[in-house]
C-alpha cells in the first residue's frame, strides 16, 4: 500500500498548510479536507472509496466537490464509509439540500453519484487485498481512527482524539505495525483547550505514547497554524524518546 499526504494541518493558511487528507493508492481517501483539492481532475476521477473519521469540516469539507466535480464522469458512485452516526450528521447537517444537494439521491436514488457504507469498530473492510479496519477515537463528535494492513505492514491514523486507552489496547496486538500517525492539535499552554475539544497537546502525547508497546515510526499531524515550532519543540522535550516527527505534505508511506 501507498499513503501519500495531501494535508495534515490543524488549519489553512498557506500554500503548505492543507487540512486532513490521505490518498491510499490512487483509489481511496482516508478523510478528505482541503488537501483533496490538489489533486487534478485525473486523480479526483480515480477516488472510488472516502473513508471518514468523523463530520469535523476540517476532514469531509471536498467531500461535497468531489462528487459534485467528477460524479458525472463515472460509470459507479463514490463508496463513502463512516459509522452510522456520522453518517446521520452528514445527511443532517452536509447534504442536506440547504448546504450542498443531496448526491445520495441524484441524478437519482437509483444511480446515485455517491453511496454510503455504514462502518463498525473492530469490522475489518477488504478492498483487494487491502484491509482497513476503524478503531476507537475520543473526540468531541462520534469518531474513529484507521488501521490501514497491506499483509506485509500497517499504518495507523489514530484521527482526532484525546486520551484513549481504548486505541492502544487494539494497536499493541499489530504485530506488523511500520507506521502510527498521531494527532497534537495544541502546545501545553492551550492544554485546557485540548482537553476540553478532545485532543492531544505535547504533555498528553507523551502519556499517550507511554501506552505503545510497539516501534513504529511516529509522525506528528493537526498541528495548529502559527503554534508548529512551538507545538513541535514542546512535543521533543515531552516525548523525545519516542522519536516522533512532524508529518509533512506531498510524504509518502510505503508499507
Amino acid at each position: 500500500m501507498r499513503l501519500r499526504v495531501l494535508g495534515c494541518s490543524g488549519g489553512i493558511g498557506g500554500r503548505h498548510l492543507r487540512t486532513t487528507s490521505f490518498l491510499v493508492d490512487s483509489d481511496i481517501l482516508l478523510d478528505a479536507g482541503t488537501g483533496v483539492g490538489d489533486l487534478s481532475l485525473a486523480e479526483l476521477s480515480l477516488v472510488d472509496h472516502i473513508f471518514v473519521t468523523h463530520s469535523h469540516l476540517d476532514h469531509v469539507a471536498s467531500i461535497p466537490f468531489i462528487v459534485d466535480t467528477v460524479g458525472g464522469m463515472r460509470a459507479r458512485p463514490i463508496t463513502v464509509y463512516a459509522t452510522r452516526a456520522t453518517i446521520e450528521i452528514m445527511r443532517s447537517h452536509l447534504f442536506n439540500w440547504a448546504i450542498w444537494p443531496d448526491f445520495a439521491e441524484i441524478p437519482s436514488p437509483e444511480a446515485p453519484f455517491m453511496r454510503y457504507q455504514e462502518i463498525e469498530l473492530a469490522e475489518t473492510i477488504s478492498i483487494g487485498e487491502r484491509e482497513i479496519t476503524p478503531l476507537p477515537a475520543n473526540h468531541t463528535v462520534p469518531a474513529i481512527g484507521f488501521h490501514l494492513d497491506s499483509g506485509t505492514g500497517s499504518l495507523v491514523f489514530t484521527g482526532d482524539t484525546g486520551p484513549n486507552d481504548a486505541l492502544w489496547r487494539l494497536v499493541n496486538r499489530i504485530q506488523n505495525l511500520k507506521y502510527l500517525i498521531v494527532e497534537t492539535a495544541f502546545s501545553n499552554k492551550e492544554r485546557q483547550l485540548a482537553a476540553v475539544s478532545k485532543h492531544l497537546c505535547p504533555e498528553t502525547l507523551a502519556d499517550e505514547l507511554a501506552k505503545l508497546e510497539r516501534s513504529p515510526e511516529i509522525y506528528i499531524t493537526h498541528l495548529k497554524p502559527g503554534e508548529i515550532e512551538l507545538t513541535m519543540q514542546e512535543v521533543e522535550e515531552c516525548a523525545g524518546e519516542f522519536h516522533p516527527r512532524m508529518l509533512q505534505n506531498n510524504q509518502v508511506f510505503e508499507f
